[in-house]
């Protein structure tokens, strides 16, 4: 038998960008009033985990080990934190997004894209609000504001962009291997650990030689390197050039960016149009 005409299968894209823009943001809306709905705090438990997981990091390695002896460690490991933490929430929420709202998928004609791009936006919103108290908490440690705190604009799209396109890819390959999401929570911790969070890039002397040229081509890694720098103190925090013995390892990681996002689309668009007979 032939196979069936894709032409009247929903696509990734369509409907026009007014109504696209207006489904993304009203999906991610309603997700994110969903969330907390009859809760007593509300958004403060998306802050609770990330700041937990901070006190800990700090009263170990600064209160008790007594490692961590850079300027203002604390306002670098929250940031940090909080960066990892939209990216851990945007790319692990997008993995089983379209198997989760697979009765609205078989039943209303949509653009597939909306639904990764919704649960980004619904971790931007967390973010955004996040880094709020991370910069109460700078200000109160001391952080003096400068003009070079504008990177953390660029530093922060990196992480979004890089989030939306892993999610997108991801998203799309869970409906057919749903080992997908097992295999990304360890590739989430191996991330964590091997970006530069709890450990800075000043240190990277310590460790073995032509550590920091792996270690920065890691688009997390060079962003996060160079959030301290920008945000906290260039002299304490070396830019991420500087970090990497070079810009070509910089070079490398920036350029993933936009590369990991064009995958994440390409895998999707292909994907969308038989995501509805594939779930």
């Amino acid at each position: 038998m032939e196979a069936a005409p894709s032409y009247g299968r929903p696509s990734a894209l369509g409907g026009g960008g007014r109504r696209f823009f207006e489904l993304t943001v009203t999906l991610a809306r309603s997700e994110f009033k969903l969330r907390y709905f009859g809760s007593v705090l509300g958004y403060l438990w998306s802050l609770v985990r990330p700041l937990l997981f901070f006190g800990v990091i700090y009263f170990s390695f600064v209160k008790i080990l007594r490692i961590a002896k850079t300027p203002h460690y604390g306002v670098y490991l929250l940031t940090g934190i909080v960066l990892w933490s939209y990216f851990t929430e945007a790319t692990g929420n997008c993995v089983n997004s379209l198997v989760v709202r697979e009765a609205m998928l078989r039943k209303i004609r949509f653009p597939r894209m909306v639904v990764p791009l919704s649960v980004s936006l619904t971790a931007i919103f967390n973010l955004a609000l996040n880094l709020l108290v991370v910069l109460a908490f700078a200000l109160a440690d001391g952080v003096t504001p400068t003009v070079r705190w504008l990177e953390m604009i660029p530093i922060a799209l990196g992480f979004i962009v890089l989030a939306t396109g892993f999610g997108m890819m991801l998203s799309a390959l869970y409906v057919s291997f749903r080992d997908i999401q097992p295999i990304w929570d360890v590739v989430l911790q191996i991330g964590f650990y091997g970006s530069p969070i709890i450990y800075v890039a000043a240190n990277y002397d310590k460790f073995a030689a032509g550590f920091e040229h792996i270690a920065l081509i890691s688009p997390p890694a060079t962003l996060l390197t160079q959030m301290g720098h920008a945000f906290i103190d260039p002299a304490a925090y070396p830019p991420a050039a500087t970090a990497a013995g070079g810009w070509w390892p910089v070079i490398i990681a920036i350029a993933l960016i936009p590369a990991v996002f064009a995958l994440g689309w390409w895998v999707f668009t292909r994907a969308a149009p038989r995501v509805a007979e594939e779930l």
